[in-house]
C-alpha cells in the first residue's frame, strides 16, 4: 500500500509540472517533449472526486495517442499490444481513422494542461508534415499506413487505396486543430495552413464514381470501384456526407445525402427497443440498434446537441440508441456474468473470439469500455457507474493506456491489448461531456456551418430559433 501511495504521489506531481506548462510559448520552437510528463498509469487509491477521476481516465487514454504513438510519424498505430504479441507483424502500421480521434484527445490533452501548447503544436506539425507526404488517393488517405514509409497497407484484398470514411475521420480532428490553434505565432499560422491544403485536396467528388447521387467508401488505383460500398444510412459514416457537402473545393450536392445517404426518406425506422425510439434505421441491426461506435465517430466534432433534419432529431436518435444498448445489458436477456448497471456498454473490438461487432444483436458475453465511456455526453449517470464498476475489476482489465479493449468476466477474459479506434475516442467524448470543446472547435469551421446548411440541418438554439 506505501508503495501504491509513494507512486501516486509521483504521479501527481509529474501532473502539476505539467500543467504548469499549460501558459508555456506557442510559437513552435520549444523542442521540449512533454511526452514523459503526462503521467503514467498508477491507478490512484483514491480520487477526491468524479472531475477528479475524469481527469485521470482522460489523461492515460489519451496516452495512447502521445506515449503510444508510432514515432516517424506521430499518428496512432493500429494496436497496441503490451504483451508483444503481433501476428502480423504490424507493429508500426498506423490506422487514419484512429488517428482523427487521437488528434482530438492531443487537443483534450493541451486544454486540460496535460501537454504544454508549445509540444502540442510541434506534435501536430509533424503529423500533418507527414500526411502531407503520405500515399493519398484523390487528396484520400487509405485505412492503414505503414509509419515508417508512409505507403498503403491494404485493409483487405482490393481495399489498397482511398479509404473515405476513416479520412473523414481523420480531417475531422484535423479541423478542429485547425480551430485550436488560432494564435497569430508563425508556427500555429503555418499548421492552419497545412491543415487546409490536406483539407481542399480531398475529392470528395471523385467518390461519387461519376457524379452519383451517393457517395462510395473507398476507390483503388488497382481495382477501381470494386469494393462497390456505396454509403448508405444509418452507420457511423455520416460524417462524410456533412464533409462532402462543406468542402470548398470538391463539394458533393446534396443530392447525394437525400437519396443516397438518407435513402430517399427510407432512412427513418419506427423500431424503439426497450422504449427507445432509434429514429434512424441502423443498417443490419434495425429491430435492436447496432454496436455503439455508431454513436461516437461521426460525432467526435460534429455535435448533435439540437441538430435536427427532415429525418431526425439526432440527439434523441444518439441518446436513446445509446439507453437501448444500456437497458438491454441491465437486462441481460442472455444471462451473462457481470453484466448491469455498473458494466454495460457493446461495441466492436477484440473478444473472445476475434474482433466482432457486439451489439444487442451479436451479444457473446464481451464488455467493451469504450463504448460506456465514449457515451459521457449521452448517459453520464450510466456512464458514470459504468467507469467506476470497470475501475473496481481492478487490475487484471487494466494496463499502461487504461482499460483494456475488452474483457469478459463470463469467460474470466482479457488480453493486454488495445486498438486505436476504441481507446483514442474515451478522452475525446468524455472532454464533450465536460465542456463540449470538440464540439465547439468542429461547429465553429465556416465551412460546416454552410455544409449543414446545405443538407438541410438546423441546430435549434436555446430559444428554440433555428441558428442555420
Amino acid at each position: 500500500m506505501k508503495k501504491n501511495v509513494l507512486s501516486f504521489l509521483i504521479s501527481t506531481i509529474a501532473l502539476c509540472l505539467v500543467m504548469g506548462c499549460k501558459q508555456a510559448s506557442s510559437d513552435g520552437n520549444d523542442e521540449a517533449d512533454s511526452s514523459e510528463l503526462i503521467g503514467d498509469s498508477v491507478r490512484p487509491p483514491s480520487f477526491a472526486n468524479d472531475d477528479e477521476m475524469l481527469d485521470f481516465i482522460q489523461r492515460v487514454h489519451l496516452n495512447y495517442m502521445w506515449d503510444g504513438a508510432e514515432a516517424n510519424s506521430g499518428l496512432a498505430r493500429e494496436r497496441i499490444h503490451l504483451d508483444g504479441n503481433y501476428p502480423e507483424h504490424d507493429e508500426d502500421i498506423v490506422t487514419t481513422g484512429g488517428s482523427g480521434f487521437g488528434i482530438a484527445g492531443l487537443l483534450v490533452g493541451v486544454d486540460r494542461g496535460f501537454i504544454s501548447r508549445a509540444d502540442g503544436l510541434k506534435r501536430l506539425t509533424k503529423i500533418v508534415d507527414w500526411l502531407g507526404k503520405a500515399d493519398r488517393f484523390h487528396g484520400v488517405w487509405p485505412h492503414w499506413l505503414n509509419g515508417k514509409t508512409g505507403h498503403v497497407k491494404p485493409f483487405g484484398q482490393k481495399d489498397n487505396g482511398g479509404d473515405l470514411v476513416e479520412s473523414s475521420f481523420l480531417m475531422t480532428g484535423l479541423l478542429c486543430a485547425r480551430q485550436y490553434f488560432n494564435g497569430d505565432s508563425e508556427g500555429e499560422k503555418t499548421l492552419r495552413a497545412k491543415i487546409d491544403d490536406l483539407w481542399h485536396d480531398m475529392e470528395f467528388d471523385w467518390y461519387t464514381k461519376g457524379g452519383q447521387d451517393v457517395i462510395y467508401w473507398h476507390w483503388s488505383p488497382d481495382f477501381g470501384w470494386e469494393m462497390n460500398f456505396p454509403l448508405e444510412g444509418y452507420n457511423e459514416c455520416l460524417i462524410v456526407y456533412v464533409l462532402a457537402a462543406a468542402s470548398p473545393t470538391h463539394t458533393v450536392p446534396a443530392s447525394a445525402y437525400h437519396k443516397g445517404w438518407a435513402r430517399s426518406g427510407g432512412i427513418k425506422s419506427e423500431a424503439a427497443p426497450y422504449g427507445h425510439p432509434l429514429l434512424l434505421k441502423h443498417n443490419g441491426a434495425e429491430t435492436t440498434g447496432g454496436p455503439l461506435f455508431w454513436a461516437h465517430y461521426s460525432w467526435i466534432g460534429l455535435d448533435p446537441r439540437h441538430l435536427k433534419d427532415e429525418y431526425a432529431d439526432y440527439w434523441k436518435a444518439l441518446t436513446n440508441h445509446v439507453m437501448s444498448d444500456y437497458d438491454y445489458c441491465v437486462a441481460n436477456p442472455k444471462h451473462f456474468a457481470g453484466y448491469g448497471k455498473d458494466c454495460w456498454g457493446l461495441t466492436a473490438s477484440y473478444s473472445t473470439i476475434g474482433y466482432s461487432a457486439h451489439c444487442p444483436g451479436n451479444d457473446i458475453g464481451v464488455i467493451t469500455p469504450t463504448a460506456a465511456l465514449s457515451s459521457f455526453p449521452y448517459t453520464p449517470e450510466q456512464s458514470m457507474a459504468a467507469l467506476k464498476g470497470f475501475w473496481n475489476q481492478g487490475e487484471w482489465i487494466w494496463g499502461k493506456y487504461g482499460f483494456y479493449d475488452a474483457f469478459s468476466v463470463q469467460d474470466k477474459w482479457t488480453v493486454p491489448h488495445y486498438l486505436a479506434i476504441d481507446q483514442c475516442t474515451i478522452a475525446p467524448m468524455i472532454e464533450n461531456y465536460r465542456s463540449g470543446l470538440l464540439w465547439r472547435l468542429f461547429m465553429s469551421c465556416p465551412e460546416i456551418k454552410a455544409g449543414l446548411e446545405k443538407l438541410g440541418f438546423t441546430i435549434q438554439s436555446s430559444s428554440n430559433k433555428p441558428v442555420l
